[in-house]
């Protein structure tokens, strides 16, 4: 998997990063929790304060567009972010642990 980063939009009033990108891959569409772990060992950040909003597939293409936001500290996350976004980005394990 390829991350190609098209924009990085800093936000100072919500204290966060708006990284627009594109994913170039072979196979199935990365996850999210795949994505959010790529990103946060490009940007040297922790996953946990990454949220991948949206993965648009391209059409008949092994490509992907998709926007995240990176915040700077949990506690704006849990502040801004809506609770089905926070439970849409938690990694697999907490998911299933919960249930």
């Amino acid at each position: 998997m390829e991350i190609k980063i098209n924009e990085d939009t800093h936000n100072p009033l919500l204290n966060r990063r708006k990284i627009d990108f594109t994913i170039k891959f072979d196979g199935a569409t990365p996850s999210r929790n795949e994505i959010k772990n790529k990103l946060a060992a490009m940007m040297d950040i922790s996953s946990e304060l990454i949220v991948v909003q949206d993965i648009d597939n391209q059409y008949g293409k092994k490509e992907a567009r998709g926007y995240a936001k990176i915040y700077d500290d949990a506690n704006t996350l849990k502040s801004v972010e809506c609770d089905y976004i926070i439970e849409r980005n938690k990694p697999p394990e907490e998911t299933e642990s919960e249930a």
